[in-house]
């Protein structure tokens, strides 16, 4: 017998669970309008047959692929190397496993990927997208755009005072310009007086929301103290090579993220500086494969990256829900609830200080 043929079909589901055919098809599809009882007996038959639903008959009654694209406009080679994605991407699996949804991953590592990237999601593969480390001339918001498809951003994009378009923005960040302040007036209270800064790539609003967090506190800084990083432990280290060379009598860094963080340890370490006897450190992440290993231990801002990610997700398949059969009386319980039309919004998370030995 072929597997196709072995296959539990619609109707061996109805006639083991005693009801119509339309009955189990209102069932599988998350249909209403089924009294309870019935809706155990069917899911017993779909379990005792292993019935598995046919995905595209399925899209035909949900207009739902029960796929999600994640666009991380960032090289291969950076992502996986970079514990940040690691758990941003946990978090969006989570939440999109626990809704029976599958991840698509999608990178652009040149270029010709954007085009490949915006003829991906306007073919109608996926219900939704989710795309994080945005640069501010990137063109994949306005791939994403014509591709029609809906779209929670990690991290506040370039234009996220308002909308592009006739779409509202719907992002998910974190609280870094006050995170940044918190590990500022940090060292200020250490009584640290010459402190640098490694921001972040300047094209991504996560790095300039964190470098004015460093000029709120630090009013008057030297320009000689603020070196531009990239993310990364090299960017670090070049970074921290160049602050100590332009001014010896440093005392303190905050850097825009835990590996830059670390790669400036390490040129310390080099250059003899004791920490933090001699130079304060202060990162941002906590992410703790980094953080909790680095010599000494790092202190930092903690943001949940992981809960960003599952947020992220959360907003998607929330606006999903509102589009499909359904959605007029979602929103309308939503509206119920205090929500305005159920509209998902935006979410800022706070972030917190967390002191170790470095600072």
């Amino acid at each position: 017998m072929t597997e196709t043929a072995s296959r539990p079909t619609l109707e061996a589901v109805a006639a083991r669970a005693g009801v119509s055919r339309a009955t189990v098809s209102r069932v599988v599809n998350g249909g209403e309008g089924v009294r309870e009882p019935l809706v155990e007996r069917v899911r017993r038959a779909v379990e005792e047959l292993g019935y598995v639903p046919n995905q595209a008959a399925r899209s035909l009654v949900t207009r739902r692929h029960d796929a999600v694209a994640v666009v991380i406009a960032e090289p291969e080679t950076k992502v996986f190397a970079d514990p940040f994605f690691a758990l941003q991407l946990r978090g969006i699996s989570k939440e999109l496993t626990a809704h029976d949804s599958q991840l698509v991953l999608l990178l652009t590592e040149g270029r010709e990927d954007y085009a490949r990237v915006g003829r991906y999601l306007a073919g109608g593969h996926v219900d939704g997208a989710l795309v994080f480390s945005l640069h501010l001339e990137d063109p994949l918001p306005g791939l994403i755009q014509g591709a029609g498809v809906p779209t929670v951003f990690g991290g506040r994009p370039g234009w996220a005072d308002g909308t592009r378009g006739d779409t509202p923005t719907v992002y998910v960040d974190s609280d870094n310009r006050g995170g940044a302040r918190d590990a500022v007036r940090h060292l200020v209270g250490l009584g640290r007086t010459r402190i640098g800064h490694i921001t972040g790539p300047l094209d991504q609003t996560s790095a300039v929301d964190r470098l004015d967090g460093f000029r709120d506190v630090m009013v008057d800084a030297d320009p000689r103290l603020i070196v531009e990083g990239d993310f990364t432990p090299a960017g670090g280290e070049r970074a921290m090579r160049e602050l100590l060379d332009r001014c010896p009598e440093l005392d303190a860094v905050f850097a825009a993220n835990d590996v830059s963080a670390a790669g400036a340890l390490r040129v310390l370490r080099e250059r003899g500086r004791r920490v933090p006897e001699d130079v304060a450190v202060v990162g941002f992440d906590d992410m703790l494969p980094v953080a909790e290993q680095s010599d000494p231990s790092l202190t930092t801002v903690r943001q949940d990256i992981e809960e960003m990610g599952r947020l992220m997700a959360r907003l998607l398949l929330r606006g999903l829900e509102r589009r499909g059969p359904g959605g007029d009386r979602d929103r309308d319980r939503e509206h119920e609830r205090g929500g305005v039309g159920g509209a998902p919004s935006s979410v800022v998370l706070p972030t917190t200080l967390v002191r170790r030995a470095s600072a």
